[in-house]
């Protein structure tokens, strides 16, 4: 007890019993002195108290109240509990703000559901996975809002040590969501969901890259392995025995390329950055792809070329022509006996600074449907599976230059019209430009054509 309160207690105790021992000997009037102290002391107690009820009804709104005696220590007291629960209401919901924002950045989808599966809360990722509306549709039943029988049975079973996979359907394409709940709390539940699509796309291309290395490779060794028992159990004159062996030996290098190519895009996959680079003599390398082009149509198409002579590259030599000659090489392949390709290295200036530059091949070709485009850097994809392997290819090249031309921060772009040709575009972004002449470009191409 603090000494405001003792002295408060000692005074009416005092009162009290100075009342009591006037009644006994008699003096009435130091009896009616007596109440009436004491009653002063329960009027201002009760006046105090009514300050306090007051002042805790709105303790913001309203100054601390002031007191005398025991009631400045309960003022002071109540005001400093006040200031210190306040302060941690406002850490905690701090802390729970924080929380919340956390959770809604997260990429997995968060719904938290009561004891009768309502929705109570769920984050921005998961009202994109299910479609949901953050406001409109608390309270809601799940099951009336994610209306998905797999989902409908996989919460009603209750049997949730495994995840559900949903598909989806979003605004632009199918998708594929990995839902689980954990159980918590009184009968509550957490929802949580990941968009898994890239996942399995991923997972489907490392399927697709198995069966095909297996199937490239298999078709070669059949070869062989049936031209070896020709040649062991048949009797071959020298014509036939060297007509067996050059087919033989076509196979050895369809297989020998297709491992080769298998390397290299394992080196460029597991490395993100480019060996040592110089400036690159763009005009010259433009002339090894003509004549490039050339060499492979052997008179069969019409092949041009339109080159900007002031402006260079930056980059890998090596890597550089392995990706742009390949393309040079498909548009020959792929275009019929009498068509034309032309090779074009041109920039875009803004105030006479350039923001890009552009190296194109242009055909009069097959063409290629839409739908293909997106995919035609995948790793052995192919339009036309019978044309791609008579003319030679692996099913790697476009592969290839795709990470050859992320390692120089460029981008490759495909227009394409089926039956009327294709436009092939690899622009490189302003920081790899460099203006003709620049040190260190004198054996670029020299460097390209020794590693070709």
């Amino acid at each position: 007890m603090s000494v405001a309160w003792r002295i408060s207690l000692i005074l009416l105790l005092v009162l009290l019993a100075a009342g009591a021992g006037a009644l006994i000997d008699g003096y009435p009037g130091a009896v009616m002195a007596a109440l009436l102290v004491l009653v002063g002391v329960v009027v201002r107690d009760s006046l105090a108290l009514s300050r306090l009820i007051r002042w805790l009804r709105a303790p913001e709104a309203t100054p601390t109240p002031k007191g005398s005696g025991a009631w400045a220590e309960v003022f002071y007291r109540a005001s400093r509990q006040l200031r210190l629960w306040t302060g941690r209401v406002g850490y905690e919901e701090s802390k729970l703000h924080r929380f919340i924002e956390a959770l809604q950045v997260s990429p997995n989808g968060v719904i938290l559901l009561d004891e009768n599966n309502q929705i109570d809360w769920c984050n921005a990722t998961a009202a994109q996975h299910f479609g949901l509306d953050v406001q409109r549709d608390l309270r809601q039943h799940a099951v009336h809002l994610i209306r998905n029988p797999e989902f409908v049975a996989y919460l009603q079973a209750g049997h949730f040590h495994e995840p559900l996979h949903m598909h989806r359907a979003g605004s632009r394409a199918q998708f594929t969501l990995s839902v689980q709940i954990f159980p918590y709390g009184d009968q509550q539940k957490l929802l949580l969901s990941q968009d898994i699509t890239q996942l399995e796309r991923t997972e489907a291309m490392r399927r697709d890259f198995v069966a095909n290395v297996s199937h490239e490779i298999k078709t070669p060794l059949t070869v062989l392995g049936g031209f070896v028992e020709t040649m062991r159990d048949m009797p071959l004159d020298d014509t036939q025995r060297l007509r067996v062996l050059d087919m033989m030996q076509a196979q050895s290098d369809r297989m020998r390329h297709l491992v080769d190519d298998l390397l290299v895009l394992a080196r460029l996959e597991g490395d993100p950055y480019p060996p040592a680079e110089v400036v690159i003599d763009m005009p010259s390398m433009m002339t090894q792809y003509q004549n490039e082009a050339l060499a492979l149509s052997s008179g069969r198409h019409r092949i041009g070329m339109e080159v900007r002579t002031d402006l260079w590259v930056r980059g890998s030599p090596q890597e550089l022509h392995s990706a742009l000659s390949n393309l040079v090489s498909n548009a020959v392949r792929y275009t019929p006996d009498g068509g034309s390709i032309h090779l074009q290295w041109d920039a875009v200036f803004v105030d006479d600074k350039p923001r890009w530059a552009e190296f194109s091949v242009i055909d009069t070709g097959i063409g290629i449907a839409a739908e293909h485009i997106p995919r035609l850097t995948e790793r052995f994809y192919r339009v036309d599976r019978g044309r791609s392997r008579e003319s030679g290819g692996t099913g790697l090249g476009l592969a290839i230059a795709k990470h050859v031309l992320l390692r120089h921060q460029a981008e490759l772009l495909v227009h394409s019209t089926p039956g009327k040709g294709s436009r092939f575009v690899v622009r490189f972004p302003a920081a790899r430009l460099a203006p003709a002449g620049t040190p260190s470009a004198a054996n670029a191409a020299e460097n390209a054509l020794k590693a070709a």
